[in-house]
Parts: structure tokens; sequence; C-alpha cells
């Protein structure tokens, strides 16, 4: 039995969808998960509980019981932080690895990836943090600059990615983090201001076979929030090209020759710039956003991909996608969400998606992970998919109690 093993998923999103779409391609699909909640991923056929994923010993253990069970393993997956590169290399000590390992583990690492490109100009200046630098060291290189942007090097969905204003709350801002990551270096990156893109890409024997450019919206209330994605990016040609020759640069850099992956850049005054890049298809509605606008599962051709499947990326339509996603202003018990009939229907709504569970504390977002629904509209132009979009998310109502 044809078998695939998934390292992790959170219950909503990519890292969830890619379990249906697996087994849509008829393998039997396989989550190890350290949520000790299977009734949350009803789409896997066989969900095994392991407290520590990162217990590669066991985790093998329980690969070698599945085999012996008749399943064939073809594959070991992550779509999610920090097990990319892990669920590569547990592919790899089964044979079946076709992903660029090495490649991986350096775009899972921030300051590596920074001092990789330092000398491109798509890098943005920073400074690096060693645990036991003195933090005066830094005041009189670092004041100029202001404001600026703090990173722990693996973090992810924004949670610690801060703007500092000041040398004071950059001091308090590094204690804190440090704090958290003692063992860890700390990124110090200059502010960028300018529209902001997301990029995905599949790579497959050292060609780009796909990418596609969509524009963010992002907000910023203590923390770097996207609200909403627009597809496709509207841009001049010459920008446009100059932005693939930078994508092309950055892909050849890290000698990345198989694999998906995914960059943000901000267009800085007509200057492209690396935000960072993560070795994984982006979260969220993401596919259901690129499936909408080109009739392309990417989901479905990574996973061909990296299985040694013969893919596919012709565009079947072409559609202009708008997908707001919606947050709460004030903490909260969530008692009932109403809404979503109504809003399905507007004109060219797609799907809707509402994420947390009644009686979950909700509360104003401090992640990605604190968005919690989303609307997405695919029409014949972006003004009518974004019109149709925001108008059906003002039918969503959250009613909570405080808490």
């Amino acid at each position: 039995m044809k078998s695939i093993v998934f390292i992790g998923s959170y219950n909503s999103g990519t890292s969830k969808e890619a379990l249906m779409v697996a087994s849509e391609m008829g393998y039997w699909v396989v989550l190890f998960t350290d949520k000790n909640n299977q009734w949350d991923y009803m789409e896997a056929n066989e969900t095994l509980f392991i407290k520590n994923l990162f217990d590669e010993q066991l985790v093998m253990k329980k690969i070698a019981e599945l085999q012996r069970e008749g399943k064939e393993i073809c594959a070991c997956f992550s779509f999610i932080d920090p097990y990319v590169s892990y669920s590569i290399r547990l592919s790899n000590r089964l044979g079946v690895g076709r992903a660029s390992l090495e490649s991986i583990i350096l775009m899972e690492d921030k300051i590596a990836i920074r001092e990789k490109f330092k000398h491109l100009s798509v890098s943005p200046h920073y400074w690096i943090v060693h645990p036991d630098s003195p933090l005066q060291s830094l005041d009189a290189e670092l004041e100029p600059n202001l404001p600026l942007i703090i990173k722990a090097p693996v973090s992810n969905g924004s949670k610690d990615v801060l703007k500092v204003e000041t040398l004071e709350n950059l001091a308090k801002n590094i204690i804190d983090l440090q704090k958290r990551y003692p063992t860890k270096c700390l990124l110090i990156e200059e502010f960028l201001q300018g529209p902001q893109y997301l990029i995905e890409l599949v790579v497959h024997q050292d060609e780009i076979k796909f990418i596609e450019i969509i524009e963010q919206e992002v907000i910023y209330n203590g923390k770097f929030i996207v609200m909403a994605y627009k597809y496709p990016a509207m841009l001049e040609e010459e920008i446009l090209n100059r932005l693939r020759l930078h994508i092309s640069s950055i892909i050849e850099q890290i000698g990345f020759s198989n694999g998906s992956c995914h960059m943000e850049m901000k267009l800085v005054q007509g200057e492209w710039k690396l935000i960072e890049i993560n070795p994984r298809m982006s979260g969220g509605a993401m596919n259901r956003i690129i499936e909408e606008g080109t009739g392309i599962n990417l989901l479905k051709e990574i996973l061909k991909v990296y299985l040694g499947e013969e893919f596919s990326f012709i565009k079947t339509r072409k559609k202009y996608v708008y997908a707001r996603y919606l947050t709460i202003e004030k903490r909260g018990k969530l008692l009932r969400v109403i809404g979503k009939e109504r809003a399905l229907e507007h004109d060219d709504i797609k799907y809707i998606h509402i994420k947390p569970k009644i009686g979950r504390v909700l509360k104003r977002p401090y992640s990605m992970g604190d968005r919690y629904a989303c609307i997405v509209a695919a029409s014949e132009s972006a003004k009518q998919a974004e019109e149709n979009t925001l108008a059906a998310a003002k039918e969503i109502k959250f009613y909570m109690e405080p808490f």
C-alpha cells in the first residue's frame, strides 16, 4: 500500500489540506502529530501521537512498524515549521528523498540566509546579536538606522518579528527574545517601507517550473499581520522582469535544485528587497487562492514533484482573486458565528473558512494564527474580486463574551 507520512499539521490551512490532497491522489495518509486530538485530522487515514516529533529514533521505529504492516512509505513531508527539513531528512533515510536538503536547512535559518545573500542587492542591511554581545556595543551603529526590525532566527508566523522605534525599546525586546532563545543569535534588520509580495515557487532539476506572485496587504498593530492577498500581483513589466532575475539568482545562490519554497519581498523605492524565504508552500488559503486563479492545485503538483511523479503546471483558467482574513479587536470567548451562509450568496465567492470552534478564547492578532476567518472571491477583474470579498466579509459576525 503506497503511503505518505506527514510530520505535524495545523487544524486548518495548507498543512491540513495536504492530507486531503494526498488521500485523493490514492495514498494511505499517515499523520504523526504532537496534538492529542485525532478528531481534528479526519483527513488522515491513520494518526499517530508522538509527544516529541523530533525524537527521530522513535519516529523511525514507528515508520518501520508501518512498513512491516505492508505500507510502502513513498515520502515524508511537512508543510509547517520547524519540521520541513526534518521530514526531508527522514525521506533520505528511507531512500525516497528527492528535495535539496542542504538548501532547505539553509532557508530555515534566517541569519544563515542573510549571511549567504549579504553581497546581493536584494539583501537589506542587518546586524547579528550574539547571546553574549553587550547591547551597548551596538547602540552607536544602530541609533541612526532606527526604526529597526528584530527577529528570532527560527520564528514563524510573525510571532517574533518586532518593530522597534527607540534604543530603549530595542534593548527591552532583545532581552525578552534572549529569554526565549537563550542560546540563539538574534537578527536585526533595517525597516523597509513599500508594497510587499509573496512569491510561490517550485523548482525541478535546477529549473523553475512554477512561479506566481501575489500582493500582500499587511497591517501593523505591534505585530505584522497579512490581512489580504491579491492575485495576480499587478506589476509593470520592467519591475516584474527584475524580480524574476532576483528570484533566479537567489535560487542559484542557495543551490536549490528540487523542491518548493516561498519568498516575501518588498519593492522599496523601485528596488527589490528580500524579507524572508521559507522552504515550503505558504500556509492559510494559499492553495485555494492559486487554484481559483489558475486552475492549478499547487499542493498536488508539489507532492508529485517530491514523489517523483509526472507533474503539470499548465493553467486552465485566468481569474483575479482577492482573499481577506478577519480578526477581532477584543479578547473573549466565542459564543457563535453568524453570516457564513449569507456571505456565500454574494457574487463570485468561492471559499469561506471559519477557523475557531465555539468556546475558544479569541484575542487580538499576535501572529498569523490569530486570523479567524477567510473569504475568497475570484472574478473577471481585480476590483470586482476585492469588492465582492469585502461585501461578503461584512456578513460575518463573531459573538463573544468577555474573558
